[in-house]
């Protein structure tokens, strides 16, 4: 898996500030962007995060590439409604060469699991490029291709759906992949807006864990998180 940050609001804190200030200002947005001063916005930042009001946080995105993933873990991602995709075509991007896939690492470390798999991936390979070499359009043949299936994608969330995002899949419930990916991201976006997504992540870096029932009972340290 490889992710990186393409690009992202300027100064996203400084644009989330000036949006929240703009509520209570007499002077327009444009003036405030100029004249904000650190301090201003480090407590602007400080009372939106504190009193959840996150409405801001949507004045603020970023956009990511993500690639070497499995279609297993896109079908996931697109259940994020609140983001914009764009993902490599099955119907128009032939695979020429073998179906590359991800093999999940329970399956890797075992080597008759990663046998069974790789006989299976190597026959979906053969039937789709026999059914391409036959005239069969790829938008059909690709029928035949696993959950594995590699997969590229483009992504951007603003820092509210982000913030949903890394609670939901930064969990230890989450499925290991989309996981791995949204702490990626995470790591990728702290850097750049450290007072926003301080306490970004799973539910239990906050708190009680959301899970209730369902909780992992193997909460992560607030350090872990930072």
């Amino acid at each position: 898996m490889h992710v990186e940050l393409l690009y992202h609001t300027p100064d996203p804190e400084r644009a989330i500030a000036t949006a929240a200030r703009l509520c209570y200002a007499p002077v327009g947005a444009a003036e405030l962007m100029e004249t904000l001063s650190e301090d201003r916005i480090r407590s602007v930042l400080g009372t939106i995060m504190g009193s959840g009001h996150f409405s801001t946080l949507e004045h603020a995105s970023f956009t990511f590439a993500v690639d070497g993933v499995s279609r297993a873990l896109t079908h996931q991602l697109v259940r994020h409604r609140l983001a914009s995709y764009n993902q490599q075509s099955q119907r128009y991007v032939k695979f020429k060469d073998g179906v590359p896939a991800v093999k999940p690492p329970t399956i890797a470390e075992n080597e008759e699991a990663a046998r069974l798999f790789d006989d299976a991936i190597a026959v979906a390979a053969e039937a789709y490029a026999k059914l391409v070499a036959a005239g069969v359009p790829a938008e059909d043949a690709r029928y035949l291709l696993p959950n594995a299936t590699e997969s590229k994608i483009v992504v951007t969330m603003n820092a509210r759906e982000l913030h949903h995002f890394f609670g939901e899949r930064c969990c230890n419930r989450a499925q290991w992949e989309i996981r791995d990916l949204a702490w990626r991201m995470l790591e990728l976006v702290r850097p750049i807006a450290p007072f926003i997504f301080l306490d970004a992540g799973p539910g239990c870096v906050r708190g009680r864990c959301p899970e209730g029932k369902m909780a992992c009972g193997n909460p992560y340290p607030r350090a872990e998180c930072r």
